[in-house]
């Protein structure tokens, strides 16, 4: 039964077309594999005789693309074959230990992707063309860290603290780079219109010849409400001669100012500078002298005075 379906007229009419078919498939496939064409095929790329007090700061590229040219039989062994073997960079014939820094030419990075392909390979472009890296002996600095970017609090509020953790990072690098940075600097934010805390985790900044552990930082941000409050500061007197005494009436002037809700409690009136100077008092003489804010807390903003002028009285000793 399985005989006469096989080689019944319609199944032998289907079976003759599927040999052909097949036939057709297989001289089509050796036609474009005997076809010249070019593909990019990537070379694994590692490093080998590195000291074990070398701290490799930017590394190798790890994979390089070189487009090349070819019959197609040859390029199907490369890409189904056992795969390139990777090219191997001997530390010590390239780094230069007096800067920290080895570069590999083109000139011979295109020699050791050649080793890796048949004579009838052509090698059309390599990219990279040259390859680099930093490394140091151990020499390392720990600095701290600063955001860089746009951070807005919604309206009403403000940002009142910033934390990093960690706070330093380590850096590795030649002592002349070393020594030129005092920090690093997050790569650029956009944080706006937050009213609750906020956590992110950024990158640093890259540095050239520099490798930075860790290479990224988590940010916190603490936002606050902020409310305008009061406080009586007394009135001092600057540029007073020995032997004279100067009293205002009233002795405290009431000073408005915003503030974080939560850093008031740390706001006192010692804080404050409120004075009034003697020798405009000389100058101009007058039954009220004028009152001028000298100094104001880091956390406060828009500080004022309630009243520019007091009454005063000098007394002699």
């Amino acid at each position: 039964m399985v005989r006469n379906f096989l080689f019944s007229w319609l199944n032998r009419e289907f079976l003759i077309f599927l040999f052909f078919l097949v036939l057709s498939g297989c001289f089509w496939l050796l036609t474009t594999l005997n076809e010249t064409c070019e593909r990019e095929i990537s070379v694994p790329v590692r490093m080998a005789g590195v000291p074990q007090n070398a701290v490799i700061i930017k590394e190798l590229e790890d994979t390089l693309r070189v487009t090349v040219r070819d019959k197609g039989f040859a390029l199907a062994a490369y890409f189904y074959g056992d795969g390139i073997r990777p090219i191997v960079i001997p530390f010590g014939s390239y780094a230069n230990r007096g800067t920290g820094y080895g570069a590999v030419p083109a000139a011979d990075v295109s020699r050791y992707v050649s080793q890796r392909f048949l004579g009838s390979t052509k090698v059309v472009q390599i990219k990279p063309e040259r390859l680099d890296f930093y490394f140091n002996f151990g020499q390392s600095r720990k600095v701290p860290v600063r955001m860089t970017g746009h951070v807005a609090p919604s309206k009403a509020y403000y940002l009142a603290r910033t934390q990093f953790w960690p706070e330093t990072v380590t850096l590795y690098a030649s002592k002349k780079v070393l020594d030129s940075l005092q920090y690093v600097n997050t790569v650029p934010i956009e944080i706006v219109n937050f009213s609750d805390t906020v956590v992110k985790t950024v990158r640093l900044q890259p540095v050239k010849g520099v490798k930075m552990v860790p290479d990224q930082v988590r940010i916190t941000l603490y936002p606050d409400i902020l409310t305008e409050e009061d406080i009586d500061v007394p009135v001092r007197a600057e540029n007073m001669p020995d032997g004279k005494v100067l009293r205002t009436f009233p002795s405290k002037v009431k000073v408005r100012f915003v503030v974080g809700a939560s850093m008031f409690r740390n706001i006192n009136a010692d804080q404050f500078a409120l004075v009034v100077d003697y020798n405009e008092i000389v100058s101009n003489a007058s039954n009220k002298c004028r009152v001028y804010l000298r100094g104001v807390p880091s956390d406060v903003k828009n500080a004022r005075q309630m009243i520019d002028s007091v009454d005063y009285v000098i007394e002699e000793q």
